[in-house]
């Protein structure tokens, strides 16, 4: 078994998936994906990633929030921290931030999209401790 840090991500947008996989690959990561929550949470359990990267609006516009629950409802999974990207307070023009919180959110840290790649390696390695 290899020693690079495994990420998950869960999204259904391709593109932003494959350009992902791109800069995490490139900086030594070991990178898989789903594009659903569903998917997600089986992945989460068979992948045992170091960290999750979850987008909130895909089949519904709150499946990522739904997902980060089940997450943490599940024992193995509880710990992993749990970044949370994602552009539905601009898709729906809320007027405040999302914060991450035990119970109505419960991941690490928030990013907005679209983030810098150098912003989300930053948080990447924070989290992780690399």
């Amino acid at each position: 078994m290899s020693g690079k840090k495994r990420i998950l991500m869960v999204d259904d947008d391709r593109e932003f998936v494959a350009a992902t996989r791109m800069l995490l690959e490139t900086n030594g990561f070991e990178f898989s994906s789903a594009n659903d929550g569903a998917s997600g949470i089986e992945a989460a359990r068979r992948v045992k990633p170091d960290l999750i990267i979850l987008d909130v609006m895909m089949t519904t516009e709150t499946e990522g929030i739904d997902v980060s629950r089940k997450l943490r409802e599940t024992p193995e999974m509880k710990k992993t921290p749990v970044i949370m990207l994602t552009s539905i307070r601009r898709a729906m023009n809320l007027p405040f931030a999302f914060e991450p919180d035990p119970d109505l959110l419960p991941v690490t840290a928030v990013l907005e999209k679209p983030v810098a790649s150098a912003r989300l390696l930053e948080e990447i390695h924070k989290l992780l401790g690399a």
